[in-house]
């Protein structure tokens, strides 16, 4: 039988070492470099909802910043704001469907990461939460951020940039008849709470 070697970090050797011990006649060797070199971890979905503050307190803190591209990120009420009173060039589809939602909002909705996946060992609390897009949270998916080759930026500073909560909040209290829009008022109330606290 074939020595085994030593693990390796480029995985896609192991999988060769492992081609290898199977044409040799040696399954059971194949196994076993698999299980020590690069085993199976069955991903478990995680399904979690925060509450609008929960997200705007982790924005805040973050200073709306994408933490894995740098970008500046704009508060979701704000946004769909934008869309209610310029529905044409800025539309946005209730189920997003992305033939009649503009691209900023899966470029500039922020939401919440874990930074180390749950479903691969993260803890579910914000030590592990991160600010990002819509777009790279779901390009990320399970995948750790070494894995894909991104780095973490350092959050942002929301006196710098709040993310239009602020211009969000007056508008709709100058112009409550906009109030009108559901998910508008929900994270109106949200906002203006939430603001109010840290600023």
């Amino acid at each position: 039988m074939p020595e085994q070697q030593p693990s390796v970090v480029d995985k896609a050797e192991v999988l060769a070492r492992v081609a290898t011990v199977i044409d040799a006649g040696y399954m059971d060797s194949g196994r076993e470099i698999l299980q020590a070199d690069y085993p199976f971890a069955p991903v478990i979905k995680s399904g979690r909802r925060y509450t609008d503050r929960q997200c705007l307190h982790l924005f805040y803190r973050d200073g709306f910043l994408d933490r894995y591209s740098g970008q500046r990120l704009v508060n979701p009420g704000a946004l769909r704001l934008l869309s209610a009173l310029l529905p044409e060039d800025f539309p946005a589809h209730p189920n997003w469907l992305m033939s009649k939602t503009h691209f900023a909002f899966w470029e500039l909705f922020p939401t919440i990461d874990h930074l180390e996946p749950v479903a691969r060992g993260g803890v579910d609390d914000a030590s592990n939460w991160v600010c990002t897009s819509m777009l790279r949270n779901s390009a990320k998916a399970h995948w750790t951020i070494q894995e894909l080759g991104w780095s973490l930026h350092p959050p942002g500073v929301h006196t710098d940039w709040d993310g239009l909560t602020g211009w969000f909040v007056r508008y709709l209290q100058n112009y409550p008849d906009m109030l009108t829009h559901a998910y508008v008022a929900r994270w109106f109330r949200a906002s203006a709470d939430v603001r109010s606290q840290l600023t």
